[in-house]
Formats: C-alpha cells, structure tokens, sequence
C-alpha cells in the first residue's frame, strides 16, 4: 500500500539549547512531498528534503503558530534546506526496512537503513497503533549523518545535534 503527502504525514522537531536559546523557537517542520510504501514484512519510503517547511513554534509540545511570522518561517526553512540539509546536492532522504518485528497487537519496531544528506546510517523506529493511525517515532543524531547542527550568534544559539522524527499513516 502506497501512502503520501495526501493521507499521511511527516514532522521533525527541532529544539534549541545554548546560552541564548530563550530568543529561538522550537520549530515543527512539515515535509510535504513524500512516500511511503508498506507491505506485511517490508517499509519503503522517500522524502523531498527540499519540501520541509515550518508548521509551527513548539512551546512546551505544544503548537504556538502566533510566534513565528510567514517571514519567520520561510527563513527557518530556508537554512535546514539550505544550510543543515544541503537539499539541492541531497534531495532524497530515504529509508528501506530490513525487519519488522511485531511487539504486540498494536506496536512493532522497525529496523532499516536510512540515507541523509549522503550517508546511510541503520535506524530502528518504534510504531504504535492509536486509532486508525500507525505513529513511528525516531531519534536521529545530526553528526551520526554529518550534519553539523545549525548555530547562530557565535554558538550562542544553537538546535540540539538530536531531532526527532514521527511519521503517521492509516492503519
């Protein structure tokens, strides 16, 4: 089964630390052009790296979407595609299941190889039924990828060399 964009969903969240990062925003970006293809035993899927765009300003996991002006988002998304993701030289970021193990009922782990920004690095995803959604969730270590984690103001502000990955489809 096929899924995209259209019936699924894709967010990275994006938090900040260091000595200013009071003046940053945590950031949940939206990938919107994607696909995923799930059969029984195997997981496919492909993402444009260069449709991430900012959903909204996370304040506590919770969404603010009156922080972040249109302005405000469009720089945002303008240095992780440009300065953290290089999206023009990798625009493809890709993912292919090696296994799936069924947990119980209504979780499983799914092991695979996930290639970001040039590198292919192994990556297990921990999915849980709630509803008729599956929900995998991911950490992902930026310099595990050789991303340097976006910094301003001399390191002053920066985002956590950590992201974290959700990804929901219909069950």
């Amino acid at each position: 089964m096929r899924f995209d964009a259209r019936d699924a969903e894709c967010v990275v969240f994006v938090e900040r630390e260091g000595v200013l990062r009071r003046i940053g925003h945590d950031v949940k970006l939206t990938v919107r052009s994607f696909w995923i293809d799930m059969e029984a035993e195997r997981v496919e899927a492909s993402f444009d790296a260069s449709s991430l765009e900012v959903s909204a300003a996370m304040v506590e996991g919770r969404e603010e979407g009156s922080l972040l002006s249109d302005r405000d988002k469009a720089e945002i998304a303008d240095h992780v595609k440009t300065d953290v993701l290089n999206a023009r030289k990798h625009s493809a970021i890709t993912f292919v299941s090696q296994s799936i193990t069924q947990d119980s009922e209504d979780t499983c782990t799914i092991a695979g190889t996930l290639m970001l920004c040039g590198a292919k690095r192994a990556v297990t995803l921990n999915a849980k039924r709630t509803g008729k959604t599956w929900v995998a969730e991911c950490a992902l270590h930026q310099p595990d990828f050789g991303i340097r984690p976006f910094s301003a103001m001399l390191g002053a502000l920066k985002v956590k060399p950590t992201v974290r990955v959700r990804v929901s489809v219909p069950s």
